[in-house]
């Protein structure tokens, strides 16, 4: 199993805080509201290999399209590299060609590298790998979402056509239902994420997305963990442990 986490950082390099416009403390609450807190605490299982992205988000998204024509989020100014916030104002100054470029090979590439590899060697040792597409969102929807529906569901599980077989999707959501939580497929969020040399082509590469509603295991005002995070957690990896 790889537990792929993108978006579980805050990390602004010191080198790049030039690039956005925020004041510290507009940053400091645009990072709670963007990052998908303490995931990469939350999402654990023995045996698994994880792939953490290091850097916040708001710099590089490992999870969107480098193509804008491709990425639908494109629009709102959260493409691979974000220019608005999630309220659609301003984030960073414009980046030259040469910057973005940087960016990509700096983060994005050496990020993909890693997933790929990882997923190289679960094919060579078994049948098929498996990825966990690891996220959490916000109760309330944010205004750059595209499902602005509510009420939201505690838990979210995205799924692939392709990628994720009907036993595997089936499996997730009654472990969700039987830890006592309400989960809905491909809502509020949709898809998992599969690297590109594999995607539509190789049915041996299973992937799913699990994705957590933040307030049941954080203050989503303050970002602080609340005492709940421990139950939250052994539940999650209760699920992880059932994939294996």
């Amino acid at each position: 199993m790889i537990l792929h986490i993108p978006h579980a950082s805050k990390e602004i390099p010191a080198a790049l805080r030039s690039q956005i416009l925020l004041s510290d403390a507009a940053l400091s609450s645009e990072l709670v509201v963007m990052t998908d807190g303490y995931t990469d605490k939350l999402f654990t299982c023995p045996g698994a290999t994880r792939i953490v992205f290091p850097i916040s988000r708001l710099i590089v998204d490992p999870e969107r399209f480098l193509d804008n024509h491709d990425e639908p989020m494109s629009r709102v100014g959260m493409g691979v590299i974000y220019t608005r916030t999630s309220d659609g104002g301003k984030l960073r100054r414009d980046v030259t060609a040469g910057e973005r470029k940087r960016l990509i090979k700096s983060y994005y590439g050496p990020h993909h590298d890693r997933l790929l590899r990882s997923l190289d060697v679960e094919l060579t040792s078994r049948d098929h790998a498996l990825i966990v597409d690891c996220h959490s969102f916000p109760r309330q929807p944010l205004p750059c979402d595209r499902d602005q529906s509510v009420p939201r569901p505690d838990f979210c599980v995205g799924t692939d056509s392709f990628h994720t077989p009907d036993g595997l999707k089936r499996g997730i959501m009654q472990a969700i239902r039987m830890e006592g939580f309400s989960v809905e497929e491909n809502r509020p969020f949709a898809g998992t994420i599969v690297p590109a040399g594999y995607y539509k082509t190789d049915q041996r590469v299973w992937s799913v997305m699990i994705e957590v509603c933040r307030d049941l295991y954080m203050d989503e005002k303050s970002g602080s963990m609340t005492e709940n995070f421990f139950r939250i957690h052994l539940a999650v990896e209760g699920i992880l442990k059932g994939l294996q």
